[in-house]
């Protein structure tokens, strides 16, 4: 049914920046919560920002707050994090997903909270050197 498609990863040094993409097609897009979640090796996903629309809401995890930004542009169906002053921590794979279905109110960065995550980008590897 809906999927998501993932652009815009790669390499970097310290302080550098990236702009994350994820491409929705197949549903309600502008209705549905996005996060965007990261796994580094030998550690559990975490979540490290989200949006939905409809009430404005948008979190980001501590880790990133003040270095990243989540943004959406509807017409093209997109989600967008902009990472800045990137450091070697931030290095993992990251994961766009959309909510299993319509959201109202606030996002969510855990994958079962208000509302689960169901559909998953694919994936892109973020690599940050010191």
């Amino acid at each position: 049914e809906g999927q998501l498609v993932e652009s815009g990863g790669g390499s970097v040094q310290t302080g550098g920046s990236l702009r994350l993409s994820c491409t929705a097609s197949g549903f309600t897009f502008d209705e549905h919560a996005i996060g965007w979640f990261r796994q580094a090796p030998g550690k559990e996903r975490e979540g490290v920002s989200c949006i939905a629309d409809f009430d404005g809401s948008t979190r980001y995890a501590d880790s990133v707050k003040g270095r990243f930004t989540i943004s959406s542009d509807n017409s093209k169906k997109t989600v967008y994090l902009e990472m800045n002053s990137l450091k070697p921590e931030d290095t993992a794979v990251y994961y766009c997903a959309a909510s299993a279905g319509p959201v109202r109110g606030d996002c969510s960065l855990y994958e079962y909270e208000f509302y689960v995550y169901e559909i998953w980008g694919q994936g892109s590897q973020v690599t940050v050197s010191s």
